[in-house]
């Protein structure tokens, strides 16, 4: 076992630090005031390679492995959630699915594209009716012959009114179940498409959600991702994934609470000396370091299983629901070290808080996780 960084990976990881410091950092607060998609900030992020940071250099990425992205998320993560999770959504999500199932034609037109940062992508599948039960799509897509007229409603997708390419999971033949979904690519600005007003969150408030509608939009038959009926294995795969990004959003944010807290305490004094020197500060930045380094090595392992090409699903669900925990946990002890000051928005703790809620939400609620890691033990 070798749980040392490459030379390679801590030049990503310090890249991505270097970054997060210098232009995250600056102005994060307004933007999670003013729920400000941070547009020039994103274009940067894809001219580093990170947009596509796993993705085939033959298709514009930058051919990195999994770790790489990890640790990239994780650094983001500790200053600007909003900003990760666009990462995190273009690589995980649209990126893998394309590169993964899409065709070579799909692949030269859209995945050259969204691997450089030229284009930004969203992936469709929450519904009103249809988020942890994927099975229970309501969007329909009928099969044409030369096209698939798409019609319904999706919610609560990143990226919703910025992206330029569109993954929508829709139900094709209901009689089927899971094996009558499939995987469409919609294009912004296609006939009938339109994109509802912006979500006003509690976290994560300069990413850009939306709800989605399709009235009957036109859908190239070219524009199917896989086989016909492969859509529910698609998505479930690509959430896979996802999971290990969302695992490690909430590790930096997890992690980003802890480097505050400890900072604060050896400043601020109490009883004539430094908190950090009272016991009941101390267990808690010890407890606080603890659970993120166990988590991190959880995040690690799901990582690591994916690029060695072992079934990564009950890992990356174990990494989810445990980093999730711990970032949720763990914001709330940054802000009680904090005192008063860890209300207060300039010393950034209370949106790290706020912002760790979704992580046990989005890419399967922890409750989804715990069936995804039963099932497995259970096949086993």
């Amino acid at each position: 076992m070798d749980f040392s960084l490459s030379e390679e990976h801590l030049m990503i990881r310090d890249a991505a630090r270097d970054f997060a410091q210098t232009e995250l950092l600056p102005g994060v607060i307004e933007r999670d005031e003013k729920q400000h998609f941070p547009k020039e900030l994103v274009k940067k992020i894809g001219d580093l390679g990170f947009l596509g940071i796993m993705v085939d250099p033959k298709y514009g990425g930058s051919g990195m492995d999994a770790i790489s992205y990890v640790l990239i998320m994780e650094e983001l993560s500790k200053i600007d959630a909003s900003a990760s999770v666009i990462v995190s959504v273009n690589n995980s999500l649209v990126c893998y699915g394309l590169e993964a199932y899409g065709s070579e034609e799909q692949k030269e037109k859209y995945l050259t594209k969204l691997a450089t940062g030229e284009f930004i992508g969203a992936f469709c599948l929450s519904e009103p009716e249809a988020g942890s039960d994927a099975t229970s799509q309501r969007t329909t897509a009928i099969d044409k012959g030369d096209h698939y007229v798409l019609n319904g409603t999706k919610n609560w997708i990143t990226n919703g009114g910025r992206a330029d390419v569109y993954i929508v999971i829709a139900q094709t033949d209901r009689d089927k179940g899971s094996h009558g979904i499939n995987a469409f690519i919609v294009e912004k600005g296609m006939e009938g498409f339109h994109v509802g007003p912006k979500e006003d969150k509690l976290g994560i408030r300069g990413s850009d959600t939306h709800t989605l509608q399709f009235n009957d939009v036109k859908v190239p038959k070219s524009n199917r991702i896989g086989p016909n009926g492969s859509g529910f294995r698609f998505a479930m795969k690509t959430l896979s994934g996802g999971r290990i990004g969302i695992a490690s959003q909430a590790l930096g944010i997890a992690s980003g609470a802890y480097e505050l807290a400890l900072k604060y305490s050896k400043e601020r004094k109490a009883f004539g000396t430094e908190i950090c020197n009272h016991q009941a500060i101390a267990f808690k930045l010890a407890d606080m370091y603890t659970d993120i380094e166990a988590a991190r090595m959880l995040v690690m392992k799901a990582a690591w299983d994916k690029d060695n090409g072992n079934n990564y699903d009950k890992s990356s669900a174990m990494a989810k629901l445990y980093a999730s925990t711990v970032a949720m946990k763990h914001t709330v002890e940054a802000v009680q070290i904090h005192g008063g000051n860890g209300f207060v928005k300039e010393y950034h703790v209370e949106r790290l808080m706020r912002d760790a809620k979704i992580t046990q939400i989005y890419e399967g609620t922890s409750e989804i996780q715990k069936i995804v890691i039963s099932r497995s033990l259970i096949r086993e």
